[in-house]
């Protein structure tokens, strides 16, 4: 599998191969997130907070949804998803602390996150949520349909994973060396250094598209970098594949694939398919769906595939 920079800064490596890797990184820079076009808001029926979440409510019929979004990200990543589905489902866009503005988390992030989450669905009463999150947002979803069991009604992860890639045949001692590299050079980088990086991230791993790439790194640049290596370094220090048992809802977890990429790794899509299944095989009933060609932010590259599986996900429950 393809090398994250962020994994790549964890454990030492050089990241330029992983930036020379597409071909268009000499375009401009990114402006602001006042124009990007993903700024553009949905507002919501009800705005509250849940604990250390900003948590937004839109629609109010059928059953609850729960969309946690992922690294450095916000409720703009998910604003088609709620365009698609608020008039059928009571929809929860959850903000993680430290992102999109909101205060950074103190303690460990992942386990504050984590107990947060449970909060929200115990005081809200919500009736075997689904959990809808897309890469870190994914991986707290398979933690709390752990920490739930029954009382979670199913778990889409999308490019969310019980451990983070790459990392998955790592020794467990090494975790927390990794770990505290990754939070120290990303508290000591230079603040325009990072942004680039995120820039280099979108464009060659998050998203097809350029000009959306450039239009989505202000959008990240909205969250607090040291709080961002803070939640890295406490992934990469989790590895949730011994508590996937305690899983008895179902899963669905969306796999993006794009040849160009897969190219790089020897990979056709069902060797990353299986891939995926591997690392979720504790779990009791896992599905692995392939959405192409998409990135890792599979909303923004295929928005009408992934309301696909959803769909079809959510009409089987």
């Amino acid at each position: 599998m393809r090398t994250s920079l962020l994994l790549a800064l964890a454990l030492g490596a050089a990241t330029a191969p992983v930036l020379a890797q597409t071909p268009a990184n000499s375009a401009p820079a990114p402006t602001t997130a006042a124009s990007s076009r993903y700024a553009a808001y949905i507002a919501p029926a009800e705005r509250f907070e849940s604990g250390t979440l900003l948590v937004e409510r839109h629609g109010s019929r059928g059953r609850p949804l729960v969309l946690i979004p992922g690294l450095a990200s916000g409720p703009w990543v998910w604003q088609q998803t709620i365009q698609q589905f608020k008039d059928e489902y009571t929809i929860y866009v959850v903000t993680l602390p430290g992102f999109d503005g909101r205060p950074a988390p103190t303690g460990a992030p992942i386990e504050g996150a984590r107990a947060a989450l449970r909060d929200l669905i115990a005081q809200r009463k919500l009736n075997k949520p689904v959990l809808v999150g897309h890469s870190l947002g994914g991986t707290l979803a398979l933690a709390v349909a752990a920490d739930l069991g029954a009382r979670v009604g199913g778990v889409v992860a999308i490019d969310g994973l019980p451990v983070f890639p790459g990392t998955e045949n790592m020794p467990p001692e090494q975790r927390p060396q990794a770990a505290v590299n990754v939070r120290t050079r990303m508290a000591q980088g230079r603040p325009d250094a990072y942004a680039d990086e995120q820039r280099q991230y979108m464009r060659g791993q998050g998203v097809l598209d350029i000009g959306k790439a450039d239009a989505i790194t202000p959008l990240l640049l909205r969250s607090d970098r040291e709080a961002v290596g803070a939640y890295v370094a406490d992934l990469l220090a989790l590895d949730l594949r011994p508590e996937l048992g305690k899983i008895s809802a179902p899963v669905l977890v969306i796999a993006p694939y794009y040849e160009y990429d897969a190219m790089q790794d020897g990979l056709n899509m069902a060797a990353k398919v299986e891939h995926y299944r591997s690392l979720l095989e504790g779990a009791p009933s896992v599905e692995v769906a392939p959405i192409s060609p998409a990135r890792h932010f599979v909303m923004i590259d295929q928005p009408l595939a992934l309301a696909g599986q959803l769909k079809r996900f959510l009409d089987r429950k």
